[in-house]
């Protein structure tokens, strides 16, 4: 008995309060990235869309084949005015062995404390994970879409699927 009132509590209390919702100011956020560089939404509002794959856990299996999935396509999703992360709770030191065990041409983004993730409504609490959830924010710094049907393996590919129709500028391209 003890047990199921243990998990409806926990199901209440992971449902958030107030959802992030579509046509809504995005949350800023500062996070540090695998770069070496401290990354701001406001950094991108006005220059470029934003998306952030939120992931529960660098070396699992899923995010593994998530992350290669933008490795291996990741041009297809430069070919739009967009910055695109992998974000999660995993300490940053984490972050950058995962990063180069998957060869990552992206930031990844760390968010130990959580905070960021709960603004997103991606924490599950008590465990302190993200949900794989993709948020897409559009130049103004609105959210565009959220998006929670996730399939790791054809993450870049359905990234690419939604930047077009959500309408996100494509990419100018430097003179040859």
């Amino acid at each position: 008995m003890k047990y199921w009132l243990t998990l409806i509590v926990a199901i209440i209390l992971s449902v958030p309060l107030m959802a992030l919702e579509v046509g809504q100011k995005a949350p800023d956020f500062s996070l540090k990235g695998t770069d070496g560089k401290t990354h701001s939404l406001q950094d991108y509002v006005g220059k470029s869309a934003v998306v952030i794959a939120w992931y529960p856990r660098v070396f699992t299996k899923n995010c593994t084949i998530e992350c290669r999935s933008l490795v291996k396509n990741g041009e297809q999703i430069r070919s739009f005015n967009v910055a695109y992360f992998m974000a999660s709770t995993d300490e940053l030191d984490e972050k950058v062995r995962f990063a180069k065990y998957n060869s990552a041409d992206f930031p990844l983004l760390s968010d130990p404390t959580g905070e960021v993730a709960k603004a997103y409504d991606v924490l599950i609490p008590f465990i302190k994970l993200a949900r794989r959830v993709n948020v897409y924010i559009g130049k103004d710094g609105t959210i565009l879409k959220i998006d929670r049907d996730i399939n790791p393996a054809t993450t870049a590919e359905d990234i690419v699927k939604n930047l077009e129709k959500l309408g996100v500028e494509k990419a100018e391209r430097a003179e040859q």
